[in-house]
Formats: C-alpha cells, structure tokens, sequence
C-alpha cells in the first residue's frame, strides 16, 4: 500500500491552492487528523476526519478517497465528505442604508447626506 502524506492530499483535493500552504497549515497547528494536530507527513487513510481553519472558517471533512496523481476540481471534490458547518450569512446593509455602485462617480450632495446620516 502507498503512504499519503496529508498535505499532499489536502493539495490534491483542491483544499488548499499549493502544497506549501497545506504544509505551513500543518506545522503551524492548524490542521487536525482524527482529533489530534497533524504534521505535514502524517500518514491519512479512508475514513480519517481531517479539520483546518480556512480563513475565518472552520472546515471538517472525512477522506472518502486517495488521489495518485492531479485531478480536475470535479473529481477532487468527490474525495471527501464535507462535513462543515455552513457559511455565515453575509451582512447586508441596514435599511434606508445609500448602496453604490462601484465607480459610479463622486456621490451627489443628496447622497453624502445620507451616508453621513447613516454613519451617526
């Protein structure tokens, strides 16, 4: 049987972008396998539960499979279960809040009053 290290899986899985980052993950403490803190050449298998912090997110997903070689984003995404708690909703403007466009060009008179009316 071949040993597979887990930052090189969290890279073939479309986890983490480079392996270096996975890597850095793992040795910073970041990336949990089965409940214990992870070192980039920890052997993972089928059926491990594998935990990171991605950005302010926090993921969980068990291996469902152990990729040879690169795969396409289709197929990687079939290698594990994810098990993460969903997304925080995004934080939308209160009511009567101004929304601009981006380069919609300098805000009217009208307009910088209610932003500064907004901001009080």
């Amino acid at each position: 049987m071949e040993r597979h290290r887990i930052d090189h899986w969290l890279k073939l899985v479309c986890l983490f972008k480079q392996r270096g980052d996975a890597a850095d993950a793992c040795s910073g403490g970041h990336v949990k396998l089965n409940g214990q803190r992870a070192k980039p050449a920890s052997p993972i298998k089928e059926g491990d539960v594998v935990e990171f912090l991605q950005g302010d997110r926090q993921r969980r997903v068990i291996v469902a499979g152990l990729p040879v070689a690169s795969i396409s984003k289709e197929v990687a995404r079939t290698m594990y279960v994810d098990e993460s708690p969903p997304p925080p909703e995004p934080q939308f403007n209160a009511p009567g809040a101004v929304v601009r466009d981006r380069g919609a060009g300098r805000p009217t008179r009208k307009e910088r009053r209610d932003i500064k009316k907004w901001r009080e």
